[in-house]
């Protein structure tokens, strides 16, 4: 990857940070990229679910990854209650709140990315042109819900 110009004009290289769902975290939500157990468990294929099997939906692909930044998420959320437990200054639980909030948000912003990438770019697979409007409208809907329920 070319470095491209950074803060204060200087340039910075991004060969270091995620890639696919993960480098749409805002910047300083998730710093440094990963490390290379991440990144090979990103690279893991969720093989298709056979017969009567759970359906894939669009973050299996990354659900791995997924699952290790809620497992962050939920210890930043305990910090935050043990600090509140041990009487800390309440701006400084407020910034850790607000990073949890962010780190959320991201997370959000991923499951609608790849919910569209997935579950609405296949209602658009169906072969019944009546049948294949109503399964996109539905799944229009369901983001655009979504995502309505993420701004409130």
């Amino acid at each position: 990857m070319c470095p491209v110009s950074g803060p204060a004009g200087g340039s910075f290289d991004y060969a270091g940070y995620p890639h696919g769902v993960l480098a749409s975290y805002p910047h300083g939500v998730y710093i440094g990229g990963m490390n290379p157990t991440e990144e090979a468990a990103v690279a893991v294929d969720h093989p298709a679910p056979a017969g009567d099997a759970t359906p894939q939906h669009g973050y299996t692909g990354n659900k791995d990854a997924y699952l290790r930044r809620l497992k962050r998420i939920e210890g930043q959320v305990r910090g935050i209650a043990r600090m509140v437990d041990e009487d800390k200054y309440c701006i400084d639980i407020l910034t850790q709140v607000s990073a949890v909030t962010k780190a959320l948000h991201a997370v959000s912003l991923g499951l609608v990315e790849e919910h569209i990438g997935h579950c609405v770019v296949g209602a658009a697979s169906e072969p019944d042109p009546a049948a294949r409007a109503e399964a996109i409208d539905a799944k229009v809907k369901e983001a655009a819900d979504a995502i309505g329920r993420l701004l409130r």
